[in-house]
């Protein structure tokens, strides 16, 4: 009996921090999800939130999400949230254990990389990993630099 290939998972991309890979050489890779308030995930879909320095936080056990910028849901009025708020991760204890065993490791920082919706349900990919020196960044450009060219010539000669 065939049975069909699964149709990729529904996911809408919220927000991303782009700087993430470009200032963090990224080694593991963990999807988390995020306890919010109804205003902070009617303010998600709407749009508008900003990651650019978003980084996690060790708070005994628990990991916790800060300075991700989800502005206040317009329609909310008194019972709107807090924008920049601390907001907990929900992750299985072993990842929690091994971001943390991560983190205490010298000159490592575990960031947030992309809010998005899956099925439905709002996620954060976070990236732990070492930050990168000015030197690294330039060896980088000269990489993606020598690729675009030779995918140039490439295209230019056939």
């Amino acid at each position: 009996m065939s049975t069909k290939p699964r149709a990729k998972e529904d996911e809408t991309n919220v927000a991303t921090n782009r700087r993430a890979r470009f200032d963090f050489d990224i080694e593991e890779v963990y999807e988390a999800g995020l306890v919010l308030l109804g205003s902070e995930v009617k303010s998600l879909r709407d749009g508008g939130t900003s990651m650019g320095d978003g980084y996690v936080l060790v708070r005994g056990r628990e990991l916790w999400l800060t300075n991700v910028h989800i502005p206040e849901y317009r329609h909310a009025n008194r019972h709107n949230h807090e924008p920049l708020r601390a907001r907990k991760l929900l992750l299985h204890q072993r990842e929690i254990d091994e971001i943390i065993e991560g983190l205490e490791a010298k000159g490592r920082a575990c960031i947030a990389m992309r809010i998005y919706f899956k099925r439905g349900i709002a996620k954060v990919e976070l990236g732990l990993g070492r930050g990168k020196k000015a030197h690294d960044r330039r060896e980088d450009i000269k990489e993606r630099d020598a690729k675009r060219e030779m995918d140039r010539a490439r295209r230019d000669r056939g």
